[in-house]
């Protein structure tokens, strides 16, 4: 008589069929997670064989305007570790963040080191940001090619993100409390000033790997070899990787492009390639009549060969634009909507968008 397999040999057979290390269900993981899936996919390749992080937003959301749900709240409660970009992407994670337990760690990529960091593109073609408070001269802000680290900006009104109704303070924490609220609003201050698309650079992408691999190896010491083994393993085939998709682009590197929002200036930069302007700054704020027009006429004057949409937008917006321009239009996504997440899923979000960009650059 055929005896049932044990619980463990159960659990063998179903990661032999769902491509699960058996160590993913192992007790001691640390519990990870992760706001986007380009950062999930690189923090999946380094817990490969330790555990598997969770993953806060899927699918087209964006994470400008994100609603959490109760188990991805819980999720937040629980974690060892939450990994993320920048406030001034991840808005939705600001209170969540603020109630977690005071053991979990927090890593913010847009402040880890080795980054290349670029400031928001503003004026001409490049639309002024929603954020920008002085009424600035498009004339004046035409930062396309301002990549230094200049990090001083004139926001002083900038005080969006603190409700000080929220605070009822004793008199004798009342300084200790303005410094706190002082400092956040300089941090803030300081990431919306900076373009936080980080991961489409390459270079970035082994930097924000690196990040990851060391905090890990902090909080889990018992993994830390592993950690690093992975992170070893990525760094070399993000180097492949880099040096494949850079030919792929060599023959269309100089023609001119249009972006749907300013989120590429990265992938722009890692790649050497030639955008000229943007319909919108946000995906969340319509662009009026006029900017429409200034962009038709931004194709015309430049040359632009592509137009590019994004997949959670209506495209009508895109092909109003390119009607009288023949210009073609292609798609562009830096969160890989439709790609599975997963320790591959970074990688690809890259190649979706270089094929993109090399597919509609050459008129295929």
């Amino acid at each position: 008589m055929l005896k049932s397999p044990s619980l463990f040999r159960r659990l063998l057979l179903a990661s032999a069929l769902f491509g699960l290390p058996a160590s993913a269900y192992a007790a001691d993981a640390p519990s990870v997670v992760v706001s986007i899936k380009p950062i999930h996919g690189i923090a999946s390749a380094i817990m490969k064989d330790v555990g598997t992080p969770t993953l806060l937003i899927d699918g087209a959301a964006s994470p400008h305007a994100y609603s959490l749900r109760p188990s991805e709240a819980r999720a937040l409660q629980d974690a060892d570790l939450v990994i993320y970009v920048s406030h001034a992407l991840e808005g939705f994670l600001e209170k969540p963040l603020e109630s977690l337990s005071g053991n979990a760690h927090q890593l913010e990529l847009v402040d880890i080191s080795g980054l290349a960091l670029r400031h928001m593109r503003e004026g001409g073609a490049w639309e002024a940001h929603s954020h920008d408070h002085g009424g600035h001269d498009d004339d004046d802000h035409d930062h396309a090619d301002d990549h230094d680290h200049d990090h001083d900006h004139d926001d002083a009104d900038h005080d969006a993100h603190h409700d000080d109704d929220d605070h009822d303070h004793a008199t004798a924490a009342h300084d200790d409390h303005d410094e706190h609220d002082a400092h956040e609003h300089e941090e803030h201050e300081h990431e919306d000033g900076i373009d936080p698309h980080i991961w489409l650079d390459p270079a970035n992408g082994a930097s924000i790997a690196k990040a990851i691999a060391d905090e890990l190896g902090e909080i889990d010491p018992d993994h830390r070899a592993t950690y690093q083994e992975n992170l070893k393993k990525l760094l070399a085939s993000l180097a492949a990787l880099g040096n494949d998709l850079d030919n792929q682009l060599a023959p269309v590197r100089n023609k001119s492009f249009v972006v749907f929002h300013d989120a590429y200036q990265y992938l722009e930069a890692g790649f050497d390639l030639n955008a000229v302007g943007s319909i919108t700054v946000s995906p969340e704020q319509k662009p009026g009549a006029r900017r429409l027009h200034e962009i038709e006429d931004k194709i015309r004057e430049s040359g632009a060969v592509c137009v590019f949409a994004e997949p959670q937008f209506r495209p009508a917006i895109v092909e109003a634009v390119v009607a009288d321009t023949g210009a073609h239009i292609g798609t562009l996504d830096p969160l890989g909507a439709d790609i599975d997440a997963g320790p591959d899923a970074y990688q690809e979000i890259l190649k979706q968008n270089v094929a993109a960009l090399a597919d509609c650059l050459s008129g295929s």
